[in-house]
This record gives structure tokens, C-alpha cells and sequence, in this order.
């Protein structure tokens, strides 16, 4: 259950980067291009370790694929 708090709060920071990061851009101050790098950098960090993270808890057994209904067909 703490798993999916975890998630739920990177995938929250990831989108706050995004947001910082936009906001940077539509700036017009002279240092806002190194700031809007340095918040896209922090989302790509974010992201990869949210998808290593999901790795490994997949391999740990933390976490397992939802299974289909019976009955239900694609």
C-alpha cells in the first residue's frame, strides 16, 4: 500500500517539474533557460527512477499484474 503512495507522489513531482519547467520557458528573465534545463533534467531523473522503481518491485514481487476476469475475452 505504501508502494502506491510513493508512485502517486513521484508521478506528482514529476508534474510539478513539468509545471516549473513551463513556466521558465514563458519567462522572460535572462536565467530562467538554466532553470527550466535543470527542471526538465529533475523530471527525466524522476522518471527513470519511477521506472526502475517499478521494475524492481515488480521483480521483488511488491507488485503483480492484474489478472483478467474469467469470461472476459479481447
Amino acid at each position: 500500500m505504501k508502494l502506491k503512495y510513493l508512485v502517486v507522489a513521484m508521478l506528482v513531482l514529476i508534474l510539478i517539474s513539468l509545471g516549473k519547467a513551463l513556466y521558465h520557458l514563458t519567462s522572460t528573465k535572462p536565467d530562467d533557460g538554466a532553470k527550466m534545463v535543470k527542471a526538465l533534467a529533475w523530471r527525466i531523473g524522476l522518471s527513470v527512477a519511477l521506472f526502475v522503481l517499478l521494475i524492481v518491485a515488480y521483480y521483488s514481487g511488491w507488485i503483480e499484474p492484474q489478472q483478467m476476469a474469467p469470461g472476459y475475452s479481447q
